[in-house]
């Protein structure tokens, strides 16, 4: 194996597959990145058995061949030699891996390709093509909502549904859910439901764009995002994910319409006089106002009112959690929302359309 790239070429490569390096395993070659080379091309793979994540860049090749090598030092390496160098990789006697660029020259011991694990292959007739800045746009408004509990497994990732021609992503912790429906371009038979783990979904949601598709792969306990020159590959959380239509209510005529900067900002502010103990927020509801307010013991408190139309009720006092209100309101775009409240016990809702939909559970006040 003997080839010549350039640095920024190689260090792309390098950030593109670098998370899917194993940390901790005990595994010696899960702490490995694969190199293979052929005609025109050098491809990187990583993985750490629950995702994998390969990558493909350019580079002059003189002869092919694959090896694998230390990644945090092969990494430290090229992001150590000076910027527009051209570095030089060769494979040399006894799995020693050569690197040099100008004066400088690295030895670094590798490991043989057939030490590291084998990827599986998906076939074409399993997947769907979506624009990436379609799900770019599903992952962040749902990825927040992913449970962080490790007790309930199956809520650690977002649930992906794909039938026809419509695909949904949900999210939900148990104390909020958000779900976002997308049509896409043409209908398929891909009949599928599937959790994808976040770190999975924080990957994939890394290298998104507002341009170009990505093409979703399945397999029986796999998924796949196909990229121009990369993809990620990812094992399933098994288990069955919760029927979370029945937990979105149905539409209210109880109305809160706010501009949702003025909302978010007067969050964060009430946000401040939160702690452990004390974690809900009053929203105090009239016909033309609403006014946010947050008094903790010992800290101090905080009063904002905010012009607001509300529709279909009686005044109102109700508390939520600030967290899962910023959370949702730095992610929508919208100038106004329409923030839909029943009572002070039940949960609200806030819907863009018909495709996208954020429940949060109240809290109760102190008394």
């Amino acid at each position: 194996m003997e080839l010549t790239i350039q640095k920024e070429q190689l260090i792309e490569g390098i950030q593109t597959v670098q998370n899917a390096v194993s940390q901790k395993s005990s595994l010696p070659i899960l702490s490995n990145v694969l190199i293979e080379v052929s005609k025109g091309e050098l491809k990187l793979t990583a993985t750490d058995l629950d995702i994998g994540i390969c990558a493909t860049v350019e580079a002059n090749v003189e002869q092919a061949g694959a090896i694998t090598v230390p990644a945090r030092k092969f990494f430290d390496i090229v992001k150590a030699l000076p910027d527009g160098s051209e570095i030089a990789i060769s494979i040399k006697k006894n799995n020693f891996v050569g690197i040099k660029s100008g004066k400088a020259t690295f030895k670094v011991i590798g490991l043989p390709k057939e030490e590291f694990p084998q990827l599986p292959v998906f076939k074409d007739k399993d997947s769907v093509t979506i624009d990436q800045s379609k799900l770019k746009e599903m992952f962040s408004l749902t990825d927040f909502a992913i449970s962080r509990d490790d007790t309930r497994f199956i809520l650690n990732g977002v649930l992906l549904l794909v039938k026809g021609d419509k695909v949904s992503v949900v999210a939900t912790d148990g104390r909020r859910l958000a779900a976002i429906n997308k049509t896409l371009p043409k209908k398929t038979l891909v009949d599928r439901e599937v959790v994808i783990p976040t770190k999975t979904v924080q990957e994939v949601k890394r290298m998104l764009t507002d341009e170009g598709e990505v093409q979703i792969k399945f397999s029986d306990n796999q998924v796949l995002f196909a990229f121009p020159g990369c993809f990620v590959l990812s094992r399933l959380i098994e288990g069955e994910y919760p029927n979370y239509k029945k937990v979105i209510p149905e539409k209210s005529s109880k109305e809160i319409t706010v501009s949702r900067e003025a909302f978010l900002s007067a969050a964060r502010r009430a946000n401040i006089f939160t702690d452990q103990d004390s974690m809900a927020i009053k929203l105090s509801i009239k016909k033309k106002k609403m006014t946010i307010l947050k008094n903790t013991p010992y800290l101090g408190e905080a009063r904002e009112e905010l012009e607001a139309s509300y529709t279909g009720g009686d005044d109102l006092e109700i508390g939520f959690n600030p967290r899962y209100l910023i959370d949702v309101l730095k992610s929508l775009s919208e100038e106004e929302i329409i923030f839909e409240v029943n009572d002070a016990n039940k949960p609200g809702v806030i819907r863009r359309g018909e495709d996208y939909t954020y429940v949060i559970l109240p809290m109760q006040l102190a008394a």
